[in-house]
């Protein structure tokens, strides 16, 4: 942590430090080292210090208005991936697809980055996390292909569609209590608390999902590692015909709800 935040205060990368270990440091960069480890030495997250975190291969600017993308969450974006793959196949066209609480668009830009040429949706209720999202597609080059859109999970969007992701807040009340004081102190609580059970937004998403899915469609939703049964259960409900499933993480722990139409 230390390295990289010095890193940080020279505006080099770590590689620069170890090619230049005997190089002295200016006096200025000593002084944002030393408030940038005050930062990290209270609990702030190194990712807002440095306004960095990679994510599915690429660099993804976040800040406090945002939730720091997780690598868990990679799973949800190769296996959207490889949906979005067989579809095209079958139907000679890239599926239209919303990403549904996009937070700082990590989701959204990394599923148009690997899909040339689609059309997505990223919803928000924040429209300060929706100018997180805004500067990355920018960054990445993705922003004339993701449209962003205010509002509450699927309300906002203006068609069906053929695909649905979403890594929603999925953490309960017990949970929230024993978070982490990195997390608890300083990611935003909208974007973590889901309810008692942590399944509120989920559920709510499940049941306006019905009249936004096309047939013949997907949707694809990150769920906590105990919530598994209950979100089958929940999935079950809103699509009773439907092939549904919860798939492991890497640890083997569940972690990706998923429903095919």
């Amino acid at each position: 942590m230390a390295e990289l935040l010095l890193a940080h205060s020279l505006r080099r990368d770590r590689a620069h430090l170890y090619a230049h270990s005997d190089e002295p440091l200016d006096r200025h960069a000593v002084r944002r080292w030393r408030g940038y480890l005050r930062r990290a030495l209270g609990h702030e997250p190194v990712a807002y210090i440095t306004h960095s975190r990679e994510f599915y291969g690429l660099d993804f600017y976040v800040d406090r208005r945002v939730l720091i993308p997780r690598p868990e969450t990679e799973l949800l974006v190769a296996e959207t991936l490889a949906w979005a793959r067989r579809f095209a196949e079958r139907e000679s066209s890239l599926p239209s697809l919303v990403d549904v609480g996009t937070g700082s668009g990590a989701i959204a830009v990394a599923l148009a980055a690997q899909l040339p040429g689609a059309r997505l949706y990223a919803v928000d209720l924040s429209t300060a996390a929706l100018a997180v999202a805004r500067r990355n597609a920018v960054r990445h080059g993705v922003a004339e292909r993701i449209v962003l859109l205010p509002g509450s999970l699927l309300q906002p969007l203006p068609e069906a569609v053929d695909l649905i992701v979403a890594n929603l807040p999925y953490v309960s009340e017990a949970e929230m209590a024993q978070l982490a004081a990195n997390v608890a102190r300083h990611e935003p609580r909208s974007a973590l608390a889901g309810g008692p059970e942590g399944l509120d937004l989920i559920r709510h998403l499940l049941a306006e999902a019905p009249a936004q899915l096309r047939p013949g469609g997907a949707i694809f939703l990150e769920i906590g590692a105990a919530q598994g049964e209950s979100a089958l259960n929940l999935a079950r409900a809103s699509f009773p015909a439907a092939a549904v499933a919860v798939l492991p993480d890497l640890a083997g722990l569940p972690r990706l709800l998923r429903i095919e139409t």
